[in-house]
């Protein structure tokens, strides 16, 4: 571990008056960027992320590392098995008054999100800095709210996702066109579906799917969380769940632990269906032979929900300079458009196309055609945004009482 600070210290010249800690986050200094660029040579960055997406993993082996070294700055990657390991680490080096701590950036979105800036556990205010900023709308909703809770310069874009749903068109010729008659689907084919068992990120936002759909639509959800609401509108969800349960694979005695599981599922023939937030690597999934030939995207008449990930600074971070100039570096147009290819990471980029250069544009409009995926504008037709994280938890809880403790 790094060298220890006093809680009473200063962070560092990027950061304004931290105090101990406490629920208000430090407010990174409007400083040149140039100043950021000079304070941040020769700084190591640890990025904690997700160890499951090996391409996500690869991507930054091969593509942001070298790009952060010619930068002047060492950036580590620190796989972790779940986002919230390195928001509890955060917090809890935020209880001890570390200033110097063990996490400088994390790829982070939701509930975790939520849950670290209600603690301060985040170093706000420094997103309009970044140089590469000007390439994204500032009006983009996906951007600016992160599962209902503001942005407001606590963490930088770095990728679009979608919720979708992939079928084996072989096994499944006459796909449904609703998330209701998927549900239909199951209860006519028993074994051939499941899905993961929240709290993974992939099974929970298939649970808030399902609420929608059994209230009518998205629209019939408030966004915001309250306790009257969830005892109103959960009843038909639970029970819905309950009653394709029997249909599910093995019964719905068990369900896949992670989305990795599921995927495993599918790729194995053992469901004819798997979901996922990141479809665009399905492409190379399918031209390695990991998923059938038949592989598609089931388009929803009711769209689905979309959001967006970022990259957060703790306010534990003794390294926020160079933390910057990483994200600023993912931000780049050289670097999103090397995540979106799919033989890559097959992101969708955050950025505004029509504010990059012609010859950007001709890049990201020359990235290959999947014959997979569809084109993100299709992708994302009638989607919709993501409750607050406040829903998230009570949903979450509510599934393991009602459908998976009821069964």
């Amino acid at each position: 571990m790094r060298a220890l600070v006093t809680a009473g210290l200063s962070v560092g010249l990027l950061l304004a008056g931290c105090a101990a800690p406490g629920p208000e986050a430090p407010v990174a200094e409007n400083l040149p960027w140039s100043e950021i660029e000079e304070q941040a040579q020769g700084q190591t960055v640890s990025v904690w992320m997700y160890g499951g997406d090996e391409q996500g993993n690869s991507y930054v082996d091969e593509y942001l590392i070298p790009a952060a070294r010619a930068a002047g700055v060492t950036l580590r990657r620190v796989p972790v098995a779940s986002t919230s390991d390195a928001v509890n680490r955060i917090l809890s080096e935020r209880q001890a008054g570390l200033t110097d701590g063990d996490v400088d950036l994390v790829w982070v979105n939701g509930d975790n999100f939520s849950t670290g800036k209600q603690a301060g556990a985040w170093l706000c205010g420094w997103t309009s800095t970044l140089p590469n900023m000007k390439f994204t709308d500032p009006d983009d909703p996906l951007l600016n709210d992160d599962f209902g809770t503001p942005v407001e310069g606590c963490e930088a874009p770095w990728h679009k996702a979608q919720f979708t749903l992939v079928y084996n068109a072989a096994a499944v010729p006459d796909p449904p066109t609703t998330l209701a008659g998927v549900l239909d689907w199951a209860q006519a084919n028993p074994g051939r579906f499941t899905y993961p068992a929240p709290p993974d990120f992939t099974g929970s936002v298939f649970v808030r799917e399902v609420l929608a759909s059994v209230s009518g639509g998205a629209e019939n959800v408030p966004a915001q969380f309250s306790e009257a609401d969830y005892d109103r509108l959960t009843p038909a969800l639970f029970d819905r769940l309950r009653e394709i349960a029997p249909s599910l694979w093995r019964g719905g005695t068990t369900y896949p632990q992670t989305s990795s599981e599921l995927d495993a599922l599918y790729a194995g023939g053992q469901v004819d269906m798997t979901m996922t937030y990141g479809p665009a690597t399905l492409t190379d999934l399918v031209a390695q032979g990991t998923y059938p030939p038949q592989t598609k995207v089931l388009q929803l008449d009711e769209g689905t929900v979309g959001n967006a990930s970022f990259l957060a600074i703790p306010s534990t971070s003794g390294q926020s300079a160079a933390a910057r100039v990483v994200a600023n570096l993912a931000l780049s147009p050289e670097q999103q458009l090397a995540s979106a290819r799919p033989d890559v990471w097959g992101q969708f980029t955050v950025l505004d196309l029509e504010r990059l250069s012609p010859a950007d544009r001709e890049a990201f409009a020359a990235l290959p055609s999947s014959p997979v995926v569809p084109t993100y504008d299709v992708l994302s037709r009638n989607a919709h945004p993501e409750l607050s994280a406040q829903w998230v938890a009570p949903l979450d809880d509510g599934w393991r009482r009602n459908v998976l403790a009821g069964r």
